[in-house]
C-alpha cells in the first residue's frame, strides 16, 4: 500500500480547498543577494516598449513603487488589443544580469491574464533591471523592461 506524504504547504493548500477558503500565494524572494552581485548585462537599459504595435501592452502602473524599500508590491499590467487575450504560457520575466536570471518560476504564482501582482517581493538594495516578454493569443510579441530602485 502506497503512502501519501504531504508537505506542510501541500497540507495548507488542501485544507484551504476542502474548507472552501480562497488561497492566495505568499510572495517571497524575487532576487537573491548573489544574483544582485552578478555583473550587469552590457547594453541593457530600461525600455517601455512604446511604439505602434498590435501586440500586448506591458506597463508598470505605479512608477513610484519602483523606488522604495523591500519588500515591494510588484505590479505589472497587461493589456491586449483587437479581441485577443494574453498567452500566459509565453510569459517570461528575466533579471538582466550576466548571465541573465530567469525569474518566471518565482512570479508564476502571481500571474493572471491582467498582469502580475506580487504583494511582498523581496529584493536586495540597489538597482534591478527586469524584462517582461509576452505574447497574445494571435502570437504578437511584446517586451518591456523596468528599473526597480530598492533603498536600504
Amino acid at each position: 500500500m502506497a503512502r501519501l506524504r504531504l508537505t506542510l504547504s501541500t497540507a495548507v493548500i488542501l485544507a484551504a480547498v476542502w474548507s472552501g477558503t480562497s488561497f492566495q500565494a505568499i510572495a517571497g524572494q524575487l532576487i537573491t543577494e548573489e544574483e544582485a552581485k552578478l555583473p550587469p548585462q552590457k547594453g541593457a537599459v530600461p525600455n517601455s516598449g512604446r511604439g505602434i504595435t498590435r501586440g500586448p501592452k506591458i506597463t508598470l502602473p505605479n512608477e513610484e513603487a519602483a523606488s522604495q524599500a523591500s519588500p515591494i508590491r510588484l505590479q505589472v499590467k497587461f493589456q491586449t488589443f483587437g479581441g485577443s487575450s494574453v498567452d500566459l504560457d509565453a510569459l517570461k520575466v528575466t533579471y538582466l544580469k550576466s548571465p541573465v536570471v530567469d525569474l518566471t518560476p518565482r512570479v508564476k504564482p502571481f500571474v493572471q491574464s491582467t498582469g502580475i501582482d506580487m504583494p511582498d517581493a523581496q529584493l536586495p538594495p540597489g538597482e534591478h533591471l527586469l524584462r517582461v516578454d509576452l505574447k497574445d493569443s494571435e502570437g504578437r510579441p511584446a517586451s518591456a523592461s523596468f528599473l526597480l530602485k530598492i533603498s536600504p
